[in-house]
């Protein structure tokens, strides 16, 4: 029995590529977004009680990875691209319905869009629900993963004067956090 999911939004992201943008939410805490929603969710109604919440859930489509026949196996960065194991024991943007899901921080709720952080999306991303996120459900503290038990360690990032200069001015220009987004980003070796 066919499904149609339709979106009812779009991320507008800093991440215009896919290259650099974090491989998981919330490891760039200054990469921010706004959700744009679409009619009939625009109008307000859909979001009323949502300000009392810190995070919520974002389920998308992977726009740019969706494939005609699904992967069974994949290679995880996490395993240094080297090991195969089954798509389901990853977060790997290639799976069978093209689904994802992103916790970000909510800092804003007005009628028609959300502002968001810690985002790890493509600018365009289709949204196709919102969830609150609920901490005492959500956050378990029994749970593991062999594969992922420790957040990857950074690299330090190191700026020449020219250009940390130019990073200062955009981000005046922009008035968003430029140097910590890319010392963020970066920090994250996001090399293939």
């Amino acid at each position: 029995m066919p499904h149609d999911i339709e979106p009812i939004g779009y991320l507008r992201s800093c991440f215009r590529e896919k290259f650099a943008i974090p491989r998981q939410p919330h490891l760039a805490p200054a990469a921010r977004g706004v959700l744009e929603l679409l009619p009939p969710f625009d109008s307000g109604e859909a979001v009323a009680g949502l300000e009392q919440v810190s995070h919520v859930w974002l389920l998308f489509l992977f726009h740019q990875a969706l494939e005609d026949k699904p992967r069974l196996r994949v290679r995880p960065p996490r395993l240094g691209g080297n090991r195969m194991v089954g798509v389901f024991a990853t977060r790997a943007t290639h799976r069978p319905n093209g689904i994802g899901q992103s916790v970000v921080r909510l800092d804003r709720v007005e009628a028609g869009r959300l502002l968001v952080s810690g985002i790890d999306l493509l600018d365009g991303t289709p949204i196709v629900d919102i969830k609150p996120y609920v901490p005492y459900a959500d956050a378990l503290p029994e749970a593991r993963n062999e594969m992922a038990a420790e957040a990857p360690e950074l690299i330090e990032v190191q700026w020449s004067e020219s250009a940390l200069a130019q990073a200062r001015s955009q981000a005046l220009r922009l008035d968003e956090p430029v140097v910590e987004l890319i010392e963020q980003c970066l920090a994250q070796d996001p090399r293939p």
